[in-house]
């Protein structure tokens, strides 16, 4: 089946759910830790708690994409059914997380929350190369990217703005502020509409064989045979891209899970009061633990605030990459080394700079590594294997997203930051030498059609 040109808008449209699915995970990233602190967690727990995210991950991914692949409705097609589910879950999931009254119900939440955001996410990543012919690919996650990007800032900076709105950042201790409790409600909303909004605006090719397509969906018990065969057998590009994709999540998750610890601690100078180290009995030292928390809520929304930057940041990568790959062929190697590398230098920055002003300068870097792997990576995968299997291998590729975050989560980060020292900043600077890592990786990529597309279309 030969696939039309999608103009911008609609390209746009077929994306925008992505726009609540990041606003999901931007405040899960931005904010888990936040409230895994106030709820108790001492900066060396926090890697483990956050391993809901990637094992939910790489067990929901290949099923959710196996089952899309095989899954088809006149009315509702082959990847939207999923995103509406995952929706529901997920907006119900952020509503209540920050309500978590004790360390162990929040990271259930986590659990809940993530396996429900991949739910939506991974059909999301497939619908692009369902819908587009090869020459629009790059086009087309490029712009999902913008839309992630836009998410990612806006979602980001919800716990400040609403607390400059009036609503209250102080705490009793191991209660989340109102501030954060609002924020994560707004984002329940907003993912839960943008999802709908690209359910109802955008249409799916039906398979181009039909009775084929039956005769596989009526076939039981595949899918651990079929997820097996599809490892076994993935393109060298795949595994070489993997490499890549390694040492860009290990990063990423870092940043994610410590971020907030280390900037309030060594940027903000307002760590995270421990009750124990207060004698709650006497007035002046509650009040000093309270104003405490409050500077430490404070700085978390700024921490928050700064991580957006990176978002608007990928945005206008993006939508620079979308105007120039809408008319022109780009290395995508090269792209991505270079902005992996940059994005390396944002981080070993953060250890050296000598206010917190400067973080606009790493996220700004940091941005356009975030924007290149929302594109590049699946760009040049999807130039790279079969079309009739593109959600089991999203899927499959997923792996290579959520494999790293477990090493890290189960004493990656803990170990290797504490070769260079205690101070949790540290986790910074091992962040940024794995997104350098990551760039020079690139250069294991030899795919030609992987690198640049070589276009036919007139």
């Amino acid at each position: 089946m030969e696939k039309r040109k999608l103009n911008f808008w609609q390209i746009w449209n077929m994306s925008f759910g992505f726009l609540g699915i990041q606003f999901g995970f931007a405040l899960q990233g931005g904010f888990m830790s936040r409230i895994f602190q106030t709820l108790g967690a001492a900066k060396d727990d926090i890697p483990l708690l956050w391993i809901a995210a990637p094992l939910t991950g790489l067990l929901v991914q290949p099923i959710i994409g196996y089952m899309s692949d095989r899954t088809w409705s006149a009315k509702w097609g082959r990847r939207r059914p999923y995103f509406l589910v995952g929706a529901i879950l997920s907006s119900i999931a952020l509503f209540l997380v920050p309500h978590s009254p004790a360390l162990w119900i929040a990271a259930g939440f986590l659990w809940i929350l993530d396996a429900s955001i991949n739910i939506s996410m991974e059909p999301f990543r497939a619908l692009v190369a369902d819908k587009l012919p090869e020459s629009q690919r790059s086009y087309g996650f490029v712009v999902q990217t913008l839309i992630i990007g836009i998410g990612t800032w806006i979602a980001s900076n919800l716990p400040w703005m609403v607390s400059k709105l009036g609503v209250s950042d102080a705490a009793a201790s191991g209660v989340v502020p109102m501030s954060v409790k609002v924020a994560f409600a707004i984002g329940a909303f907003v993912f839960l509409t943008s999802i709908l909004f690209t359910v109802f605006t955008t249409t799916e090719y039906p398979p181009e064989d039909m009775e084929e397509f039956e005769r596989e969906k009526a076939k039981k018990n595949q899918f651990i045979s079929d997820i097996v065969n599809n490892i076994g057998s993935m393109p060298a590009t795949m595994k070489k891209l993997g490499v890549v994709q390694f040492f860009s999540w290990f990063a990423f998750f870092t940043m994610w899970s410590m971020a907030n610890p280390a900037l309030t601690e060594h940027v903000f100078q307002t760590p995270v009061p421990v009750e124990a180290n207060y004698n709650m009995d006497v007035p002046a030292q509650i009040e000093a633990y309270n104003t405490a928390n409050t500077a430490f809520q404070k700085s978390s929304n700024l921490v928050g605030s700064y991580m957006g930057v990176y978002g608007l940041s990928s945005m206008a990568f993006a939508l620079f990459l979308a105007f120039y790959t809408s008319k022109r062929r780009i290395n995508r190697k090269y792209v991505h080394m270079l902005s992996l590398i940059l994005g390396g230098v944002g981080f070993i920055m953060m250890k050296f700079i000598p206010s917190h002003e400067y973080l606009n300068i790493s996220f700004i870097l940091i941005g356009f590594a975030w924007g290149s792997i929302l594109s590049m990576p699946y760009a040049m995968l999807s130039s790279s294997v079969d079309p009739k299997k593109m959600g089991v291998i999203m899927g499959i590729f997923n792996m290579f997203i959520v494999l790293p975050q477990i090493v890290a989560a189960l004493g990656g980060v803990n170990f290797v930051s504490n070769l260079l020292g205690s101070e949790a900043i540290n986790a910074m600077t091992v962040a940024g030498i794995s997104l350098i890592l990551g760039g020079l990786a690139n250069l294991l990529i030899v795919n030609p059609n992987a690198i640049t597309y070589q276009q036919t279309e007139k």
